[in-house]
């Protein structure tokens, strides 16, 4: 290789001279800029003492202010979307009306009952009410235990329950108006009258429905949406439970309920009833007055109290791990909907803590402790736990 001439080796070192120079101005600016970072975090870690107390009392002060705004009013629901709530149950006896409104306060035990007599169908007649006794829920639940196709009902409609029991928690007056409607609609269609298994009278304006016998309660079957003359809209996402459930007009009657199991217990049949004139559901000879606190009371809110149903406090379990068809889902009081398996309910309407559940409705089956058929005669939905069957009429 041949050497550098002289003139080459000065040539390249007058470059190496000037890119020294260069270097050195990087690193001073490298430095400054990192002296410059340093002195804006220290800056900023003197201050933030007063940052950060400043942003917790904004926060606190929108939490207050949040507090202070009314809560979110579900709207009231008018009279003909409360006939068309009450149309599955109107023209039940009275007191069994009277366990369902209360019973649909709590839908959370409604579907822990519902579970348990499906658990427990070896049990039958007295040793089923002293199991049931034992049970902490609610008296109105604890009674329908007598008619385990309505509770399963409850159950597998629970969005058309939790709606049912919102409307009895903040209409109760209009409840029992849309109640006493949809009885005289059936009555002038000629679908309500007196047979050998139950007893229609009139007092004033009162429909009242009666066993009878008082000793057997035979629960109607019907179509809710055509038993009351002029065709009504149909529940959303509601499940035809057998047994209850009649194809066409008209009203029949299947098995009969023994009642005389179950009189020893403060909860049975004979401690329920309606004060129609008050509007009242009367248990024990007793205004009823429901603890749970699954549905808010707007009238307490709208007086300032802030407070669920009638009374506050709660009564019977919560937060439960309920069942459900492709695995489990949780209950504690609220609960959400659960993607394609949600009704599509009509706008304005419907509100209640489970009104987001199809739940059974028509995506998913169900195990029915009896024969279950569509149409006349005996449909046995959720078979008997009482006295023994007592055969009904046919259609009529």
């Amino acid at each position: 290789m041949p050497a550098t001439r002289p003139t080459e080796r000065n040539a390249i070192q007058r470059v190496t001279m000037m890119q020294r120079p260069d270097e050195g101005e990087f690193i001073v600016k490298l430095l400054k800029q990192s002296l410059s970072f340093v002195l804006s975090y220290c800056l900023s870690l003197t201050s933030a003492p007063g940052a950060f107390a400043q942003a917790d009392q904004s926060a606190a002060q929108s939490t207050v202010q949040t507090a202070q705004q009314p809560p979110v009013q579900a709207a009231q629901q008018t009279p003909e979307q409360l006939q068309q709530l009450v149309a599955p149950i109107a023209l039940y006896p009275d007191a069994l009306v009277a366990q369902i409104l209360a019973a649909a306060t709590y839908p959370d035990q409604i579907v822990e009952a519902d579970r348990w007599l499906q658990q427990h169908t070896d049990l039958k007649g007295e040793q089923l009410g002293k199991e049931v006794d034992k049970q902490p829920w609610d008296p109105s639940v604890k009674a329908l235990a007598e008619f385990p196709s309505v509770l399963a009902n409850m159950d597998k409609n629970l969005s058309w329950t939790s709606s049912l029991g919102d409307a009895y928690v903040n209409q109760q007056q209009d409840v029992m108006n849309a109640v006493q409607e949809m009885r005289q609609r059936a009555e002038k269609s000629g679908n309500l009258k007196t047979t050998s298994q139950e007893k229609v009278t009139n007092q004033g304006q009162t429909i009242v429905i009666e066993p009878a016998d008082p000793q057997i309660v035979y629960v109607p079957e019907y179509d809710p949406w055509l038993v009351y003359g002029a065709p009504i809209g149909i529940w959303p996402g509601w499940y035809p439970y057998p047994g209850l459930y009649l194809t066409g007009p008209g009203i029949a009657f299947g098995l009969g309920f023994g009642l005389s199991f179950f009189d020893g217990f403060g909860w049975g049949w004979h401690n329920w009833g309606f004060d129609w004139h008050h509007h009242d559901i009367i248990f024990n000879h007793n205004h009823y007055v429901s603890h749970s606190r699954v549905f808010a009371n707007r009238h307490d809110f709208n007086r300032g109290r802030g407070g669920f149903n009638h009374a506050g406090g709660f009564r019977g379990g919560s937060g439960f791990q309920g069942r459900g068809a492709g695995g489990n889902r949780g209950f504690g009081g609220v609960s959400e909907p659960h993607g394609s398996l949600a009704p599509h309910a009509q706008p304005g309407t419907h509100s209640g803590a489970f009104s987001g559940f199809n739940h059974g409705g028509t995506t998913r089956g169900f195990s029915s402790r009896g024969g279950s058929n569509f149409g006349g005669g005996f449909h046995g939905g959720g078979g008997f736990h009482g006295g023994g069957g007592h055969g009904g009429g046919g259609h009529r």
